[in-house]
């Protein structure tokens, strides 16, 4: 099994644990030579260093191709895979219908969409169907002049009943509009257990939209990983203002804001952007400090939390900011760095001990 790391932004903070489920017993039956940070130091993998990498990055603008909506009415957009605890099921997570930004905004009313795939191991052949859940979110700033923003459709659906390492095609949208998707793929990952492994796991954090992404997500894309891990700091949506001006630097460009502002169609952008890879690879993601975006009501983290599909019910999480699932023989503890773990937090310190 291969682990990949790559920055291609800026970081933040999270932890990240991995529980690889071996035991003595395991790797004497199997005859594994297994080494250990004690049989090092070894010689490090690397790549040259890619010259043509920016040293500031550069924003796509929302004028690029890679960014622009291609689907007209409710046709589903931004599609991506994420896991469920095991390997028999999946999430299926895409947006149908527009965001707005501005003054006057009309939030689109979920229930007129239906949240809906067919699936199956055939791409003639989708024998399996799947209904989930859907909502919109707002983005809302409490002072003149800046604009607010509600999001399209979110759906979020559950395929169960899948068999470990196998090639299932799936279908999403809405069929009584008619509104679907073209038919894509993914492919679910071992079964958990101590003797299968994900052959490649790419793990990245601090993506960011700039071209330097491209790079990043083009050079992941081209080592096949079965999963990708994004360890937080997404989109950088919070380092502009609601009227679509950026900055490398929001406290040095913006310091007399009300609010920390930030331009939320840079999600939508970043959504259409990944596509291509996040709709047939699982991607798990966790929060860092570039995913608070603080707005009205004292709330924060509000597209995190609406965007991904997360595992939290089934691994027995009770928030967005911690949960877990197994690739294979190795079960991942994401813990996000902003949500309190002890008394006098939002989670107690028991809660979380029986989490673990």
């Amino acid at each position: 099994m291969e682990m990949a790391f790559s920055n291609s932004y800026r970081m933040g903070g999270i932890f990240l644990f991995f529980i690889f489920l071996l035991s003595p017993l395991d790797i004497r039956a199997t005859n594994a030579n297994i080494p250990s940070t004690l049989d090092g130091p070894f010689e490090p993998e690397t790549v040259p260093y890619d010259a043509s990498l920016r040293g500031n990055a550069v924003d796509i603008p929302d004028t690029d191709p890679l960014v622009r909506r291609r689907v007209t009415g409710f046709e589903p957009e931004q599609l991506s895979v994420s896991l469920s605890f095991n390997h028999d099921s999946i999430w299926i997570t895409w947006i149908t219908g527009e965001f707005q930004i501005g003054d006057n905004i009309k939030p689109l009313d979920p229930k007129t969409v239906a949240s809906f795939v067919r699936y199956g191991t055939s791409r003639t052949n989708l024998n399996h169907e799947a209904t989930g859940h859907s909502l919109v979110y707002d983005q809302l700033y409490p002072f003149e002049g800046l604009q607010n923003y509600t999001s399209g459709i979110i759906h979020h659906v559950r395929l169960t009943g899948l068999e470990p390492n196998n090639k299932y095609y799936y279908q999403c949208g809405d069929p009584s509009i008619p509104a679907m998707s073209d038919v894509y793929y993914f492919r679910t990952l071992p079964a958990s257990g101590p003797q299968s492994y994900p052959k490649r796991i790419a793990i990245v954090g601090d993506l960011g939209l700039t071209y330097n992404t491209t790079c990043t997500i083009n050079h992941m894309s081209s080592n096949e990983p079965d999963l990708v891990l994004l360890v937080g700091d997404v989109t950088y949506a919070n380092l502009y203002l609601t009227n679509g001006t950026g900055s490398d630097c929001y406290s040095c460009s913006f310091s007399k804001t009300p609010i920390h502002e930030t331009y939320q169609p840079r999600w939508d952008y970043w959504g259409r952007f990944m596509e291509n890879l996040v709709s047939k690879v699982p991607i798990m993601v966790v929060e860092g400090n570039h995913e608070i975006e603080a707005q009205a009501g004292n709330q924060t983290f509000v597209a995190y939390s609406s965007r991904f599909a997360f595992p939290s019910e089934e691994s027995g999480s009770l928030s967005s900011f911690y949960y877990s699932f197994n690739a294979g023989g190795i079960h991942f503890i994401m813990l996000g760095a902003y949500i309190s773990y002890d008394k006098s937090g939002n989670v107690t310190f028991s809660v979380i001990l029986i989490f673990l």
